[in-house]
């Protein structure tokens, strides 16, 4: 790179760092909208993705248009109504035309929408259509008006659609966005045009005009490539600095991994650890061994023995004469950890406690001074661990199970009561590996896929979804399953209803299953609302066989083991991600008996169909992950949409 060159790239990267008031037509108020939604620099502006595009090369005939689908429309506004059906109810309608059919744009207690539509004018509609009443609409539909416009987003056949504020529209914004490419969009590269050249990847500023302004989908697409890249990257090199950082900074316990603890446990163990299950066990032991603290993710699918593999991980550091801590994110999965690991730790001669927020007072108070003294060795807890009240005399080992379910703060934290405690943080949701090392890219990994001997659920699971017309025959395998001395569980997606499109209430589902499907049977109910000591008491009468058909939430989720339960039924089945159907899945089929799983499913879209499908179809969680992936994208299955990155 020349002097020249070198002093084109400060002044490019100098002016990217302005405030976006240097870009034409940004005034104060303007500038003062923008701030609302995170954009205060020139590079801010040229950072503001479109959250959405409208293909308008790719538009439907409004004949044609097919229902239950999402579409982009085009026409011409024929009327705009608005109706008053019953009091505190408008209806505000916009018919659009375009020689071949009508389609109303609905809106709900809008009436000031009218006022933006004018009979004669072109609209774009884009959104789910529906029929009603036999004719087709979209409810609240994305509005963009197709007046001439100057600049390249006039002449778009991919029209971007940026997120705007009240008093800056997404057409103001697309003309800021076009200022500022115009006058600062020749951006420096961080990227070395080798490395560019070596991976297919266009230049920055290629990249940014076409984010914004794409001429076709395979230009968005190539963009979308390039500006990925470059943030996973970002990420990836993040986290390896922070990990070094915290290797260079800490120094952590050498635990003694071949103490009698360890062996003992062994020794109870009533069965053979898979081949997954050692290779976990050594690699952990491995990193505690060493006096750098560990940073490690213990990752399985649904019934492959990662508990176990903890319980060696918390023996480990009752042999170096120091303590450890398991915290899981709710009281039910922490109770059955220990009441599943306590005994064999105990046979093994490791002195265990369990601590939660309803752990009565008097037994509160004596855990604590137990901790405080060391007298126990392996707590099993859940986020009350983190209370301030809670001491270790000598914490070096902290677990941290379904760690994406507590915050970076509640996960350090666990930590922060030791002297530079190892982290073992576990998980039962396989990830595909491109999201694991996005994630969890500062952490080294254990992967358990292998199920115990005689434990296999998907593959002695049958999975089918029902129709509505199965009902009642899923409900006699339910009936059937209790007569052979089975039980099973009625799961449903939420406590109350909120809305009459949403699930069904388990709470209301419980009545209507006890009172009218099985009167003869023991139902019982499990919500995230119940207090800790009603689930609690639930989750034994349910163990202890007291209740033949438990309905439940998705409390039950993660975790819960009653190995005589054979049968479950999903509500709504269509609702859930395929990682947490495959979870709910691993609740039965625990014991030597085969388990049914049965989807009530009305799966409308094709996404949904192929959900289904592929529930139906896989056994393996990671391949699940896969298709989960691949069906909804990076962001759905973290939750969040991905900063920054458009739809």
């Amino acid at each position: 790179m020349t002097a020249a060159d070198g002093r084109d790239r400060f002044a490019a990267l100098a002016a990217s760092a302005l405030d976006v008031t240097a870009v034409r037509f940004v005034d104060g108020p303007r500038a003062d909208a923008l701030r609302k939604i995170g954009v205060t620099t020139v590079d801010g502006l040229l950072r503001h993705y479109p959250f959405r595009y409208l293909d308008l090369s790719a538009t439907e005939s409004l004949a044609r248009v097919r229902v239950d689908a999402d579409a982009t429309v085009v026409g011409t506004v024929h009327e705009v109504r608005v109706k008053k059906p019953r009091p505190r109810l408008t209806i505000t309608e916009v018919a659009l035309t375009d020689g071949t059919g009508t389609l109303l744009g609905v809106w709900f207690n809008q009436p000031y929408v009218q006022q933006r539509f004018m009979v004669g004018e072109r609209v774009a509609f884009a959104g789910r259509v529906q029929l009603d009443y036999g004719m087709k609409q979209i409810r609240n539909p994305f509005v963009e008006k197709l007046a001439d416009d100057s600049g390249p987003e006039g002449l778009a056949r991919i029209l971007p659609v940026h997120r705007a504020t009240e008093s800056l529209s997404t057409n103001w914004i697309r003309r800021l966005v076009t200022e500022a490419l115009d006058a600062y969009g020749d951006v420096p590269d961080p990227l070395p045009a080798s490395v560019r050249r070596a991976r297919g990847l266009l230049p920055l500023a290629a990249a940014l005009r076409a984010i914004h302004f794409p001429a076709s989908s395979d230009d968005l697409a190539a963009a979308r490539r390039r500006l990925a890249y470059e943030e996973l990257l970002d990420v990836r090199l993040g986290m390896l600095v922070r990990r070094h950082e915290m290797v260079d900074e800490l120094d952590g316990t050498a635990h003694v991994t071949d103490g009698p603890a360890v062996a003992a446990l062994r020794a109870v163990l009533p069965f053979r650890l898979t081949g997954d299950q050692e290779d976990a066990v050594r690699g952990i032991l491995a990193d505690m061994a060493r006096p750098r603290p560990m940073n490690r993710m213990l990752l399985g699918d649904v019934g492959s023995g990662k508990t176990i593999v903890a319980g060696f991980a918390l023996a480990a550091a009752a042999d170096t004469g120091s303590q450890a801590a398991m915290m899981a994110p709710t009281e039910v999965l922490a109770t059955q950890y220990a009441l599943k690991l306590a005994p064999l730790l105990e046979a093994a001669g490791v002195r265990t406690a369990l601590l939660t927020g309803s752990t009565k007072a008097a037994e509160r108070r004596a855990v604590l001074e137990a901790i405080a003294v060391g007298d126990v060795q392996a707590v099993f807890g859940t986020h009350a661990l983190l209370e301030e009240c809670v001491a270790f005399r000598d914490l070096t080992l902290a677990i941290v199970d379904e760690q994406h379910r507590f915050g970076v703060s509640q996960r350090l934290g666990l930590r922060a009561k030791g002297r530079a405690a190892d982290l073992l943080v576990m998980t039962a949701t396989p990830i595909p590996r491109s999201l694991a090392l996005t994630l969890y890219g500062d952490l080294d990994s254990s992967v358990v896929r292998e199920r115990p001997q005689g434990r296999s659920p998907g593959e002695h699971i049958t999975t089918r979804v029902v129709p509505s017309s199965g009902r009642e025959d899923a409900y006699e395998a339910v009936r059937a399953a209790v007569r052979d001395g089975h039980q099973a569980y009625v799961v449903c997606a939420m406590v109350d209803e909120s809305d009459v499109t949403e699930a069904k209430a388990a709470v209301r589902e419980a009545e209507r299953l006890k009172e009218r499907v099985f009167p003869r049977l023991r139902v019982g109910l499990l919500t995230g609302r119940m207090k800790a000591a009603d689930k609690a008491a639930v989750m034994e009468s349910f163990r202890a066989g007291t209740i033949d058909v438990l309905v439940a939430t998705t409390v039950i989720e993660v975790g819960i083991d009653v190995p005589n339960a054979t049968v479950m039924i999903v509500e709504d089945a269509e609702r859930f991600g395929l990682s947490q159907l495959h979870q709910l899945r691993g609740r039965i089929g625990r014991g030597e008996e085969p388990g049914t799983f049965l989807l009530f499913a009305d799966a409308r879209t094709d996404e949904g169909r192929k959900r289904m499908q592929a529930i139906a179809t896989l056994t393996d969680g990671f391949e699940l992950a896969e298709a989960d992936l691949e069906l909804r994208g990076e962001g759905q299955m973290l939750g969040e949409r991905q900063s920054g990155m458009p739809e």
